[in-house]
């Protein structure tokens, strides 16, 4: 079976008690935190910066953090959360004056790199990085905003990008972002995908008098991977 990895979006969690809801997640087999960095002017919204990621390592959370930069310029804010323990920096080539530069940055500052690609995004600009991308992560949704539903189109742009990571020779994740839930991650494996962030399917299953919801959740995506 193929090495399916899950990332819960804290974009669609308790702020009030963000430390818990991470640590509860985890716990409930995912694998991955999903950091979706929002600056209200590459997209329409505000959310969180380094500090949220320093304080969560502080807080004791050991597992990857992958940090999605919805931000434009990029390249300043690139240190500031490789130094507050991001394991993945990504960002979409629109967002950088110089994509090969931008990603090498993130290399050597000790992180897997990754590029975005919105839902009308091609991925022409692969072809010519491929060496210093560690994942490539397609947008199901349009940026800005969770609880968006999946456009379906992106299953075949998750083809295309499988098909260039294979023929790549490289060992690079396809990550998939929007609308994901329950009764279409396998239809988003089969179509090529490895990495699946989730943040209102998880997070909006909260319920204080079930502290095993996640595991629920999470655990029905798992059996629906199984079958992939």
């Amino acid at each position: 079976m193929a090495d399916y990895k899950i990332a819960p979006s804290i974009l669609s969690a308790d702020f009030a008690r963000l430390g818990e809801e991470v640590d509860n997640v985890i716990k409930s087999g995912a694998d991955i935190v999903h950091f979706d960095v929002m600056d209200n002017h590459y997209v329409p919204n505000l959310t969180i910066g380094p500090l949220v990621c320093d304080a969560l390592r502080k807080h004791g959370v050991t597992a990857e953090i992958d940090v999605h930069l919805m931000v434009k310029p990029v390249d300043r804010i690139i240190p500031d959360f490789a130094e507050a323990g991001a394991s993945y920096i990504t960002f979409h080539p629109e967002a950088s004056e110089h994509i090969d530069r931008t990603l090498q940055m993130i290399r050597e500052l000790g992180c897997k790199s990754g590029l975005v690609f919105n839902p009308a995004t091609p991925l022409d600009c692969l072809k010519h990085v491929m060496d210093k991308v560690d994942v490539i992560l397609l947008m199901s949704v349009n940026p800005g905003f969770g609880g968006q539903s999946f456009i379906p189109e992106t299953l075949n742009k998750l083809r295309e990008a499988r098909k260039l990571i294979d023929e790549s020779g490289y060992d690079i994740r396809l990550e998939i972002d929007g609308g994901v839930k329950v009764d279409n991650i396998r239809e988003i494996a089969e179509a090529g995908a490895d990495m699946f962030v989730a943040g209102s399917a998880i997070f909006g299953a909260r319920n204080d008098a079930d502290a095993n919801v996640y595991d629920t959740v999470v655990g029905k995506m798992r059996d629906e991977l199984a079958k992939a």
